[in-house]
């Protein structure tokens, strides 16, 4: 009988990941954050030059700097992704049946 409010135990295909698996995806996330808010960044530092011109001598320095992360972090992310999507793919059950039973078993 099911108590109201307590959780049952269910086989959960993601129980059973590594640890390495998880921290690969938490840099995936940071690194996609990191990227957006680089985007962010950059689009409204192009929209405060182009619109109010600031002339403090250190904003020439600093403005194009998301620029320069953005692209720095999109391959950092497409490292990292790939990387996930390699942990996590299923892994190949077919490599002991010779080609031809193979062919037939599809």
């Amino acid at each position: 009988m099911s108590v109201p409010g307590r959780r049952r135990a269910c086989p959960h295909p993601t129980r059973g990941r590594r640890a390495d698996t998880d921290r690969t995806a938490r840099a995936v996330q940071r690194t996609g954050r990191l990227l957006c808010w680089s985007l962010a960044a950059g689009m409204a530092g192009a929209a405060t030059e182009a619109l109010f011109h600031p002339g403090a001598g250190w904003w020439p320095l600093l403005w194009p700097l998301p620029w320069y992360l953005t692209p720095a972090s999109a391959l950092t992310w497409s490292i990292l992704r790939l990387r996930e999507k390699t942990a996590r793919r299923p892994p190949d059950d077919h490599g002991d049946l010779p080609a031809e039973e193979h062919g037939q078993a599809a």
